[in-house]
């Protein structure tokens, strides 16, 4: 058995299972598949959140692995997740407790707590108006920007999301950012549980993860140059370079934007 807790919950929790106290917390269901559960709760005047994994089976797993699929089998993934992005100096949750028991991949418990995000909205929300309501030139000009450094950081450095979609970014200060009293805007990067952590990437993750964001960015009233100013942030390279030299990867991210993009609205 491991865990790892926080001096104030690790005093609170003194002397009990801690597993035992994370299965009786009560709060607000945010998720609730089949093996795990997400909840926000309140300690000692502070919000948190908890992902409480109990094992997902053997035929979970097998499926996965037959449809060549990475199965999530605990919390650990997005403990280490979250201490990778922090080393990069990338935003993200701040974890303040995990467990994990039990070999059984099928059948191992594990959890993560985390402090909640307070004061943010959700990429997806905040962009959400702009096909009715246009952001201003900086406003648009700044979120592209930090997205393409955020992707470069993390994928240059073994890092691939797997969920990679804008509601996954959470913004703070939305109004300082919006009147341009903030230049740089902070994104935290949440929902971890499914990172992909390796020395060198297969590229047909980084082709996912990029994908997953430009296809949820189609609809907000972006244009191509937003798009190849992306492109070229991301890459670190001329458009006639990116175009040249890595043609193959943009084409496939497209591809795979476009027709995930099909697949969601005509279901």
């Amino acid at each position: 058995m491991i865990v790892n807790l926080r001096d104030d919950f690790a005093n609170a929790w003194a002397g009990q299972d801690p597993f035992s106290k994370v299965s009786e917390l009560h709060g607000d269901v945010y998720r609730d598949v089949k093996g795990r559960r997400t909840l926000r709760f309140e300690f000692e005047q502070r919000r948190f959140f908890v992902k409480n994994h109990m094992g997902v089976g053997w035929g979970e797993i097998i499926k996965n692995l037959l449809t060549f699929k990475m199965p999530v089998l605990g919390a650990e993934n997005e403990w280490c997740a979250i201490a990778k992005l922090r080393s990069l100096g990338l935003a993200t949750m701040t974890a303040v407790g995990f467990g994990s028991r039990g070999w059984n991949p099928a059948t191992r418990q594990s959890f993560i707590m985390t402090e909640a995000l307070e004061d943010t909205i959700s990429l997806e929300d905040y962009c959400a108006r702009w096909p009715q309501l246009a952001p201003s030139l900086a406003v648009k000009l700044r979120l592209i920007a930090e997205l393409a450094r955020i992707s470069k950081v993390m994928h240059g450095n073994g890092v691939c999301h797997r969920d990679y979609y804008l509601c996954h970014f959470l913004l703070h200060d939305e109004a300082s950012f919006s009147a341009g009293q903030i230049t740089t805007p902070q994104l935290s990067l949440i929902d971890l549980h499914r990172a992909l952590i390796r020395r060198k990437l297969p590229i047909r993750w980084v082709v996912k993860d990029v994908a997953g964001l430009y296809f949820s960015a189609l609809h907000i009233g972006l244009n191509r140059q937003d798009f190849l100013r992306f492109v070229r942030l991301y890459s670190g390279k001329s458009l006639r370079e990116c175009f040249s030299e890595d043609a193959q990867f943009w084409q496939q991210v497209q591809h795979r934007a476009l027709q995930l993009d099909k697949k969601i609205n005509s279901a």
